[in-house]
């Protein structure tokens, strides 16, 4: 669809603006994004009827559609989104969650003016801005558009007794701008910032720090409707418990895109699931309660769907025997028109089983211990041992290893696994690996290493070309890692990043490792593909060092917890559930 008016105008409005000023450069940015708003709106098409009251605060739009690149993912669906509650988003890789959360907060179908919207997706612009001042200046703009919001509506006619006045008095007592900048150095001291990081320019800091710090604006302004997107991908494991306590106190429209059924749980008040047949479905609960839920309406469906059926068969049966005498016609005509009423009203479907993931790493060779060991090592990235970051480690992992590595973040987990693989060599010491072992790595950034503009099964066929080139080996191979149908041909980048993560997977089978590193391999990761993981690398009979976010997959496979803190490595005796609530006693909102 083309860009919506209202978003035309404000886009030409600010070019207008900038031509006053004889900027030439401002027109020609200004422009360029409508073009480009242009061309991202013509991927994306939605329809819909925004039913709710207009001066109201709830969102309620029927005969909801949306498609992306020409593929149909919600169909004549009804979006009910309600003031105070907290929505998790739910549904397979590639159904359109990402996308729905776009169309809402682009405004597809308009909402009222005094219905903000903010979704994160994008991370802080590089800047001279240290990461307080970079959230204060957000939390002061916001101040000064409430500010303006409020004046204009005392001014208008029956401004006095607008029901959004008190909305919007409670929003800027809310923000208090006399404590912006302790609350925000607070707020970004929950999502991992030490003192020496808030200091630092954004334009110093790596994509995932400014990522965080973008999450922290958006929280600092707490808007009508704050939309998420995996929120906790770039966190460690305590970022995440203060995000879930964080949120758990938000009291207007949250709806969050979450792979974690553990985060799910703890903050959702209820859950959307987008069907297979591309409806919106909303269930009161958390993401447990919408697994009840479900299974007992699918049970309470089909015996429904099975009587039905019984019925119509014996209906059918009786008409067929009437033959030709005609007062059996007569009640065979009658019988016939139930049959028509039943199909008029619609017939009770038939419930589909949800598809479940199953992914595998092939079988390999067992190799004897050591197979991969640390002996003294101590790594410093300058190459100073002052700096080192590790000291004297003493570690092995083996060919039954399930390892989670848990810690703060810049504790140097990643690192860790670096040098596992022979990325980074040890500063002192030394990191031995048995001569026939086979490592492979899925690394945070493994999915932005796939050629975008292949399809899955031409990436496959130029990466192993010893394999095979034959299109429906490669078929085969791709759908035992949920890559099916469509998603099989179309270009890498027009597919979700969970689907990428999928392709990724599959490339590591394809080179049969002994021992696989995960580097955060939820990221992006339906529910259910995540319980797919967490079998393949229970059933897989090498080893499996992993870190991770997801408190849930590391309960699922770890048998043990390796604790990176002070610069050394020691064994956490206590369960991953011990370690999470250590963490929340920590935290305070």
């Amino acid at each position: 669809m083309v860009v919506s008016a209202s978003k035309q105008k404000r886009m030409a409005a600010k070019a207008a603006k900038a031509a006053k000023k004889d900027d030439t450069k401002e027109v020609e940015k200004s422009m360029k994004q409508l073009k480009l708003e242009a061309v991202k709106s013509t991927d994306r098409s939605a329809t819909g009827v925004l039913t709710s009251n207009f001066q109201g605060r709830d969102i309620h739009i029927d005969s909801f559609t949306l498609s992306f690149h020409g593929r149909m993912l919600i169909e004549n669906a009804s979006v009910m989104l309600n003031y105070g509650n907290r929505y998790g988003l739910l549904g397979d890789n590639g159904c359109g969650k990402s996308t729905f959360l776009r169309s809402i907060a682009e405004n597809d179908i308009e909402l009222p003016p005094h219905m903000d919207t903010y979704l994160l997706s994008e991370e802080a612009e590089p800047t001279d801005l240290d990461p307080v001042e970079y959230v204060v200046q957000a939390a002061r703009a916001e101040y000064a558009r409430l500010e303006k919001e409020l004046e204009d509506m005392l001014a208008s006619e029956d401004g006095g007794d607008n029901p959004l006045l008190d909305d919007i008095y409670e929003r800027m007592d809310q923000m208090d701008a006399s404590t912006f900048e302790p609350r925000a150095a607070e707020l970004l001291h929950g999502l991992g910032f030490d003192k020496e990081r808030m200091k630092a320019p954004t334009k110093s800091l790596s994509g995932g720090w400014r990522m965080r710090v973008a999450l922290a604006q958006c929280l600092f302004r707490r808007p009508t409707v704050l939309l998420l997107d995996d929120p906790t991908n770039h966190l460690d494991l305590q970022s995440v418990v203060y995000l879930e306590e964080y949120l758990k106190t938000y009291t207007r429209i949250l709806v969050i895109v979450s792979h974690s059924q553990d985060f799910l749980n703890n903050v959702c008040t209820d859950i959307i699931h987008i069907t297979p047949k591309r409806r919106l479905v909303n269930y009161g609960g958390n993401y447990d309660a919408f697994v009840r839920t479900k299974q007992e309406n699918e049970v309470n469906q089909m015996k429904a769907y099975d009587k039905q059926q019984e019925e119509i068969a014996h209906i059918k049966k009786f008409i067929a025997s009437a033959g030709t005498y005609s007062n059996l016609v007569r009640q065979a005509k009658s019988k016939q028109k139930i049959i028509d009423k039943m199909e008029a009203a619609g017939l009770i479907e038939k419930v589909e089983a949800d598809r479940k993931i199953k992914f595998r790493f092939p079988e390999t060779t067992r190799l004897p211990p050591p197979v991969l060991s640390f002996s003294d090592v101590t790594f410093s990235y300058d190459g100073d041992v002052k700096h080192a970051l590790y000291r004297k480690v003493e570690a092995a992992v083996d060919m039954d290893s399930r390892i989670a590595l848990i810690g703060p973040n810049g504790t140097g987990k990643s690192t860790l696994l670096k040098l596992m693989s022979g990325e980074l060599d040890p500063t002192e010491g030394r990191v031995q690996r048995h001569t026939q072992l086979k490592l492979a790595k899925y690394s945070q950034h493994s999915n932005d290493q796939l050629n975008p503009n292949l399809s899955p099964i031409d990436h496959m066929r130029a990466k192993f070309p010893q394999v095979s080139t034959d299109i429906d080996f490669w078929r085969q191979q791709l759908g035992r890692f949920g890559l099916s149908g469509n998603h099989q041909t179309n270009e890498i980048h027009t597919l979700s990043d969970g689907l990428k993560s999928r392709l990724v997977f599959a490339e590591i089978a394809q080179e049969a490792p002994g021992i696989i590193l995960f580097d955060e391999p939820t990221n992006g990761l339906a529910p259910e593909a995540i319980d797919g993981l967490a079998d393949a690398i229970n059933e897989f009979n090498g080893g499996v060092v992993l870190v991770s976010h997801d408190f849930r997959l590391i309960s699922q496979v770890a048998k043990e917890l390796w604790l990176c803190e002070n610069r050394r490595i020691v064994k956490f005796t206590d369960s991953i559930a011990k370690y999470k609530e250590s963490l929340r006693k920590q935290v305070t909102i």
